[in-house]
């Protein structure tokens, strides 16, 4: 996922304001607008009124939903459907402002263009978040700390690092046992799916978006020779490389509704195991 068009922002706000009357409606009766937020009684603003105490979390996508979960937050509200592929074209309803009425943290990344206005209209007092979506291994494992300490639950957040780091490594492994020839093959990455590059100890040759690739680019990185493209699942653009031989990958970069970010991880290490030839 990367930086999305911005091209109905300017109709969303008119949409919040709407929304925002909606939500005045629905507080003002005292109750849940769809009986599935993600606060247990308590409001917003770092009141700590969720699940065994632990802070109430909206997030805007799967994706920061899994780092707050793995930071140890156990009450995550997903505004985004995980079917949306690309999230800045989602419209909230006033159920998703409901939720975040009732936060004592709002998720969200940067290319996002409406997280501050969801908070707006829903005039919480939650502390809103920016989180930098990238699974890189290391930035992952940077952000679940620091997130951890904002909810002040360091401790699961630990655990969490320390499982993270055996799988990956499981994973890691597995995958380069599959190199072709036992050599690291030479790719072509999406700017965004370079951290499954690294998982697969593969020699990254040149990187291309979150822009369309030009006939000049195609050129120089179909001369790079690439036995792999890795591709971006959720805003490919079709085949990148078509006449260079080049396999292509489409990397998912999303949890599921789970909230789980190691299948991941798991599932990217199955496909470039299958592009490498491997079972």
């Amino acid at each position: 996922m990367a930086p999305g068009t911005r091209v109905r922002s300017t109709a969303r706000i008119t949409l919040f304001l709407a929304l925002s009357t909606a939500l005045a409606l629905v507080t003002g009766c005292g109750g849940d607008a769809d009986g599935s937020g993600s606060g247990s009684g308590g409001g917003g603003g770092g009141t700590a009124a969720g699940k065994g105490g632990k802070p109430v979390v909206v997030v805007t996508t799967t994706w920061e939903g899994a780092f707050a979960k793995a930071a140890g937050a156990v009450d995550v509200k997903v505004i985004v459907p995980q079917s949306v592929h690309h999230a800045p074209d989602y419209d909230p309803k006033p159920s998703d402002l409901a939720a975040v009425g009732k936060a004592d943290f709002v998720l969200y990344a940067p290319f996002e263009p409406y997280a501050a206005k969801i908070k707006e209209a829903a005039g919480s007092k939650a502390e809103l978040v920016e989180v930098n979506l990238d699974n890189d291994t290391d930035k992952v494992k940077a952000e679940v700390a620091r997130l951890g300490k904002l909810f002040g639950t360091e401790d699961a957040a630990a655990q969490w690092a320390a499982a993270f780091d055996a799988e990956y490594g499981r994973v890691s492994q597995d995958v380069r046992a599959s190199w072709p020839d036992g050599k690291s093959p030479a790719v072509v990455s999406q700017v965004f799916s370079t951290w499954s590059a690294k998982l697969a100890g593969a020699t990254t040759v040149g990187t291309y978006g979150p822009e369309p690739v030009t006939p000049a680019q195609l050129a120089e990185l179909s001369a790079k020779k690439p036995a792999l493209v890795l591709d971006n699942a959720h805003m490919s653009t079709g085949k990148v490389l078509p006449d260079s031989g080049a396999r292509q990958v489409e990397i998912v970069n999303y949890p599921g509704n789970d909230l789980d970010l190691l299948p991941v991880y798991r599932n990217a290490g199955a496909e470039l195991k299958k592009a490498m030839g491997g079972s």
